[in-house]
């Protein structure tokens, strides 16, 4: 992709996320993930419902008259994106595919960092660290996230969530959130993810096609493992075989369910043929309930 071709692809996914993030999700992101504490700023004169513990008695006595201390939201927050890159990622049957519903993911999470001056980063990852920018804050910041989104490509893909997990938990010290933008098309993680649960407010975003839930009857049909690279010919008017896809998938789904639950990770599912914009939404509401 030349750079010409490059940035105008961005700049239809600044337009297109700026906007929905303004629209739906500026006020939810702010309300849902606090800061780190209340800090003082200033006082002002008493005002009667004030609560009496924020009089600031010395500031009181000097003036004859009371006085209350305000006190703001420490605001900043660091969030990373961890992004699965692997081969399964080039995927999607009806619209786009998986790859191209995280970038703009990604660019509406990152932009609603940037509108709250909060720092983000991004790890990208296959069966290993592929590519990790720092978190910053600012639109300079935003746009080159958005660009490695749309040009980086990995060395490797096949895929290991444990690793890139164990990764984060040891070069992110401070309390963050972090967001796990996957498939999920792996198993043994979930002891790195009860570690990296334990120490930052976690969220996974599961990323998946329609015919990876709900295998179609269309005859015989040649497929590619898109993470070994193997060709199968499979017989999808075989009902056997496509109740025996349908209860894999079930299967998977109820232990994702199970281990995010048991580890307090919130889970969003979002399906490459419908709108992100609802799961997230549910998503934002479903947090400020349990604040």
């Amino acid at each position: 992709m030349d750079t010409t071709e490059l940035l105008k692809k961005v700049r239809k996914i600044e337009i297109k996320t700026r906007g929905i993030t303004k629209h739906f999700f500026s006020g939810e992101y702010h309300s849902v993930f606090k800061g780190r504490g209340m800090t003082f700023t200033e006082v002002r004169e008493y005002i009667p419902g004030d609560d009496v513990r924020n009089i600031d008695w010395n500031v009181t006595a000097r003036y004859n008259n009371p006085y209350v201390k305000i006190f703001e939201e420490e605001r900043e927050l660091t969030v990373f994106l961890m992004v699965d890159i692997s081969g399964s990622q080039i995927f999607g049957t009806n619209n786009q595919f998986k790859s191209e519903l995280i970038t703009e993911l990604c660019a509406v999470i990152t932009f609603s960092a940037i509108l709250n001056n909060d720092k983000i980063g991004i790890i990208f990852f296959s069966d290993k660290i592929e590519k990790f920018i720092p978190p910053k804050k600012g639109k300079s910041h935003a746009l080159r996230i958005i660009r490695e989104l749309i040009e980086f490509q990995g060395k490797s893909k096949r895929t290991n969530i444990s690793d890139a997990l164990k990764y984060l938990t040891n070069v992110l010290k401070k309390r963050s959130i972090v967001f796990v933008i996957s498939d999920f098309f792996d198993t043994n993680f979930e002891e790195s993810l009860r570690i990296i649960s334990r120490k930052h407010d976690t969220i996974a975003i599961q990323i998946y096609d329609k015919f990876e839930s709900d295998f179609p009857n269309v005859g015989l049909l040649k497929v590619r493992d898109l993470e070994t690279n193997e060709l199968l010919w499979i017989d999808t008017s075989n009902k056997k075989l496509r109740d025996y896809y349908q209860e894999k998938w079930n299967n998977k789904q109820k232990y994702l369910n199970f281990i995010f639950n048991k580890n307090r990770v919130d889970l969003i599912k979002i399906r490459t043929d419908e709108s992100y914009i609802i799961p997230l939404q549910n998503f934002f509401k479903n947090r400020e309930h349990r604040r």
